[in-house]
């Protein structure tokens, strides 16, 4: 009984390390790194490359969560939303995320230079840097416009994909495409689940687009991005020299995001808001397997 009381406090600890690297949201940035390789490679890039990538990704996109979690371990505590991660509560005591965050940088960096290639490694570390200094450190707490900018470090992982093929280079337009619809898909995306939240928010004091200028607002904000986002879609179809596949899944699912856009933008309401959220959260990975899939067909 010793025994097994011992392993499952090992088995809890580890847990709540794993989740201070927010493992949810490195699920959704490896979406668009896989596809962006195969996108490169005109086919399968290697199951090895594949794996190497992912690996090295994943490293860097925890480091970076993982030091954004014990930054902002103060509002975390205020926030409902985030009250009860692992920082927050002290479960993960002051500065172990610190420490987590720096070694997974460090062991992402160095992996990717050993096993994908130097400017893979670079762009992921860069990322971090970004994330951290820029978003969390300088905008976040200043700014109702740190989504737009900060957003920029969660397209990265496309790039990184993109160059950890052999030959594969950034003069090519279609990474910054795809870079781009990743970009704009951002801001509503975050938009929409900050107005269910904007009394989280405005309790930590973060100058959220929904605490400054309201939902009704936020609301106009989100309809706007949705339709840069399809014009990023249609350049994305005629530059990317993708197939007609895309263009159908693409521009389908930009006629739904557009639907869910519009119905929030004429009722305000918190449900639809999450419908969108929801359908925002699907969208990303569609269509950029969609890609993937007709650039292998």
């Amino acid at each position: 009984m010793h025994t097994a009381g011992r392993y499952e406090s090992r088995r809890a600890t580890l847990r709540r390390y794993l989740l201070v690297t927010k493992p949810r949201i490195i699920e959704l940035l490896l979406v668009t790194t896989v596809p962006s390789m195969v996108v490169a490679a005109r086919g399968w890039p290697g199951t090895w490359l594949v794996i190497a990538t992912v690996l090295g990704g994943t490293m860097s996109a925890g480091s970076a969560n993982a030091l954004n979690n014990e930054i902002d371990r103060d509002i975390d505590r205020i926030m409902a939303r985030t009250s009860a991660r692992p920082t927050a509560t002290d479960e993960v005591p002051q500065g172990h995320a610190l420490r987590l965050g720096l070694v997974l940088g460090v062991a992402g960096f160095a992996w990717l230079w050993g096993f994908v290639n130097l400017t893979a490694a670079l762009l992921a570390t860069s990322a971090i840097l970004f994330y951290v200094f820029v978003y969390t450190l300088g905008l976040k707490r200043r700014t109702s416009q740190a989504v737009v900018i900060g957003g920029a470090a969660g397209c990265v992982p496309v790039l990184t994909g993109w160059v950890a093929v052999p030959g594969a280079t950034l003069a090519d337009p279609t990474p910054w495409l795809l870079f781009a619809l990743m970009f704009w898909w951002q801001p509503p995306h975050f938009w929409a689940l900050a107005m269910k939240y904007r009394e989280d928010y405005a309790r930590a004091g973060l100058p959220m687009l929904t605490v400054v200028h309201g939902n009704d607002e936020a609301t106009r904000h989100i309809l706007l991005y949705s339709y840069l986002l399809l014009s990023i879609v249609l350049l994305t179809v005629v530059g990317a020299g993708l197939g007609w596949m895309f263009a159908v899944v693409a521009l389908g699912m930009t006629a739904g995001w557009l639907v869910l856009a519009h119905r929030l933008r004429r009722t305000r309401t918190i449900g639809d808001a999450m419908k969108l959220f929801h359908y925002s959260t699907i969208y990303v990975a569609v269509v950029f397997v969609a890609a993937a899939v007709d650039a292998v067909l």
